[in-house]
């Protein structure tokens, strides 16, 4: 544990050193095998490619499947709701991180907004980002199209 925790704050502090975003991960599969990530937010314009995600990613890719079942993620801080989310989508065991949500706030990575979008009751929610449900008559359509493909693949 020790050695991917080291790493993943290697890849992290190399990162921000070449202006990256200071954040590293590694996908350790149930054989063994390594897949790191490194925040890519600024260098690809993309808001999702956080560290956590981008090892995910690659596990995905290097292991042919999106079930990461028996992996551990390991993270140089504390994943944000969204990597949580992702690590629960891809089946994985156990996420181990070393610096902590206040330790990123403490450098100007302040998620507490994103955390307390989830913590708070509906109406606080609404006031941060309206999510909104507008049923329609064909809401229902992609899932009877899904139930009706006999060579969907199941995740």
């Amino acid at each position: 544990m020790e050695a991917h925790l080291s790493r993943a704050i290697d890849l992290a502090a190399s990162n921000a050193a070449t202006n990256g975003g200071p954040f590293g991960a590694l996908v350790v599969s149930a054989d063994g095998q390594v897949f790191q990530g490194t925040n890519r937010v600024t260098a690809t314009h993309d808001p999702t490619a956080h560290a956590e995600m981008e090892a995910i990613r690659a596990a995905g890719l290097g292991l042919g499947t999106f079930d990461l079942s028996g992996a551990v993620l390991y993270a140089s801080c504390e994943p944000c709701p969204m990597c949580l989310g992702a690590a629960l989508w891809s089946r994985i065991t156990r996420v181990v991180f070393t610096a902590d949500r206040h330790d990123a706030a403490a450098a100007g990575f302040d998620d507490a907004a994103f955390y307390e979008y989830f913590e708070s009751p509906s109406p606080g929610r609404r006031e941060a980002m309206p999510v909104v449900h507008h049923p329609t008559d064909r809401a229902a359509a992609p899932f009877e199209s899904w139930r009706a493909n006999e060579s969907r693949i199941a995740y």
